[in-house]
């Protein structure tokens, strides 16, 4: 089950760090690298410092390196087999489509698990939740400044959108005990509102570092009494601390440590 490889590698690594591989044509130019060799150094450099792994499929779909995506993925599992993969895709759609998806993310990328966009219900959710050993991460309240436009509006329930995707996730979806939310470190209130709702399903938090997320109110907001239960992703923050061919990867992995040490400060 992912979520048990996912809190078997907390304890493993002492981590709660999430590094993003978002590969951008740009950076990459700058740094005059190559995108495998790149993506296997960073993966290496940061392996032990971290609880996942988290590809952005629309990097490699831009850069036309799908090949590189299932490549890295293989990399991960085979060279560091207690760190899970999480594909953010955010896929979303309805019947055979979301079957096709949730193919593509399991099947063709092998990844452990998948983000995805619960705004069609609940019914887009099981050709997903349907692989049982896989995690599927359901948007609630996601990072970005315009999200309230939607997920904070009322409802005749008298709930806000994104209490009623938790509600609905943890409730009703979660038959197989394999969901999660996404939940941006940018809203500590909602967080703190949606760690009440749902328990003590694990989250993925976007928003710390370059988006201004607080580590502190983050945890403050969505621990678990545990010390777990809160997966804190950052990308550009670790995979760009480097602008040389030669510390891209020492950069990395330090920007990574100064993270997780960070985050257990305050655990």
């Amino acid at each position: 089950m992912f979520i048990q490889q996912l809190e078997h590698a907390q304890d493993k690594n002492q981590s709660l760090v999430c590094v993003g591989l978002d590969p951008n044509a740009e950076k990459l130019s700058e740094l005059g690298v190559d995108l495998l060799p790149w993506l296997t150094a960073i993966v290496d450099a940061t392996a032990a410092h971290v609880c996942a792994f988290k590809p952005q499929i629309a990097y490699f779909a831009a850069l036309k390196a799908e090949t590189e995506l299932t490549q890295i993925i293989q990399y991960i599992q085979q060279n560091h087999p207690t760190v899970p993969v999480i594909l953010d895709a955010k896929r979303g759609d309805i019947g055979s489509t979301a079957d096709q998806y949730a193919a593509e993310a399991f099947q063709r990328y092998q990844a452990d698990a998948v983000t995805v966009n619960p705004y069609m219900g609940g019914d887009t959710i099981e050709p997903y939740s349907k692989f049982k050993d896989k995690g599927v991460v359901v948007l609630c309240k996601t990072s970005n400044a315009g999200s309230g436009e939607l997920q904070n509006l009322t409802l005749a329930n008298g709930d806000t959108l994104f209490q009623t995707v938790a509600k609905k996730a943890s409730q009703d979806w979660n038959h197989n005990h394999n969901l999660l939310l996404v939940v941006g470190a940018t809203y500590p209130n909602e967080l703190a509102t949606i760690r009440q709702l749902v328990g003590d399903m694990p989250l993925l938090i976007p928003g710390i570092g370059a988006q201004g997320g607080d580590v502190e109110a983050t945890l403050k907001a969505g621990l678990r009494t545990d010390g777990k239960g809160l997966i804190i992703s950052s990308s550009r923050g670790i995979i760009y601390a480097g602008d040389k061919p030669e510390n891209y990867a020492a950069k990395a992995e330090q920007a990574c440590i100064d993270l997780k040490n960070t985050i257990n400060a305050f655990r």
